[in-house]
């Protein structure tokens, strides 16, 4: 069944964030990426497909579009991501197997209340070398999913993985990827396997209380004062995305999304430049047992498939999120 129209709204054909609400900003800038899609969508990696599809079931479908008078339709957004999914099923079946179940935007959930992460939560020190491979994280992953076979049993949780998604002291993406992992086997309904599985380890942790470790924020925090180096926006906002599905309002933060408006290829629609690019291949090929992105790939344009995927995703999660508080307020948004 076709989705409804998704409707978004275009005040100016370009960014002025001195001027323009906020929510303006964003819609502007989703209404870029998804004509970008539309366009380049056979060619994105599942991770980006991923994005598109968060913010099409479970961002701009949340009734919020009489927002402003002047909106454009762009109803197409369904059909360009059922093409992309089948792209994706024959040029990588194999990772399209293992991931599939995320390509359905009913796996993804919003929160059902917004929560500040907990600094209590932080630990102090971190590893001088990162935790596991990535590798190592899929097949984790795909044993919570049941999609290591075929007709695979899901909500198995080894003790090589547990083990490495709950060690202390990672950073940057093997964090965010620790979280990934919790959040995955909280959709998929392990979480009592999860709680389980704890009680019998040493670390006395649950899903709710390690999503609220606060590193995470530590991280954006010092990527943020340090100027949002190209080699580090890919994981800023990957963060931004991810700890937002999770329920922390704490990261719509409106310097941040107005760092995030700026990464945009203005005319073409798509977010990463590929100088930042180049940055970010060699910040992590040139530090041992760095996670490597398998499937990054640079679009046309010289755009990041794997950040414009995630941006437009943290995008739809600020408009959700600002929309939803005004609402509650009735107050302007700036």
């Amino acid at each position: 069944m076709l989705y409804p129209f998704i409707m978004l709204l275009i005040l100016l054909s370009t960014v002025d964030l001195s001027k323009q609400n906020v929510t303006d900003n964003i819609l502007m800038s989703l209404s870029k990426g998804i004509t970008y899609f539309e366009k380049q969508g056979t060619h994105i990696n599942l991770d980006s497909v991923v994005g598109y599809i968060i913010l099409q079931g479970k961002t701009l479908m949340s009734g919020y579009i009489f927002y402003n008078t002047n909106l454009v339709c762009l109803s197409d957004l369904y059909e360009s991501l059922s093409t992309a999914v089948s792209s994706l099923q024959d040029t990588d079946s194999k990772y399209f197997k293992e991931f599939e179940p995320l390509l359905d935007s009913s796996f993804w959930s919003l929160p059902a209340e917004w929560s500040s992460i907990d600094p209590s939560l932080s630990y102090t020190s971190s590893r001088t070398m990162e935790c596991y491979d990535e590798h190592l994280s899929d097949k984790c992953m795909t044993l919570l999913l049941g999609t290591w076979k075929d007709n695979g049993t899901p909500c198995i949780i080894t003790k090589s993985c547990r083990d490495i998604m709950t060690q202390f002291g990672c950073l940057h993406y093997f964090l965010s990827h620790h979280l990934l992992y919790f959040m995955i086997g909280s959709m998929k309904g392990c979480s009592r396997m999860f709680k389980g599985d704890m009680r019998l380890s040493c670390i006395n942790i649950t899903v709710e209380h390690y999503q609220r470790i606060y590193n995470i924020m530590k991280s954006n925090q010092d990527i943020f004062r340090n100027g949002l180096p190209g080699q580090m926006q890919d994981i800023f906002i990957e963060n931004i995305l991810l700890c937002g599905l999770v329920g922390f309002s704490d990261f719509y933060k409106l310097d941040w999304i107005q760092s995030v408006l700026l990464w945009q290829y203005q005319e073409v629609g798509c977010f990463g430049k590929e100088e930042d690019l180049k940055h970010l291949f060699i910040y992590l090929l040139d530090v041992p047992h760095k996670r490597v992105k398998k499937r990054e790939k640079t679009l046309k344009d010289g755009c990041s498939s794997h950040i414009t995927g995630v941006a437009v995703s943290a995008l739809g999660g600020f408009l959700n999120y600002y929309l939803s508080e005004q609402d509650k307020t009735k107050m302007p948004l700036i």
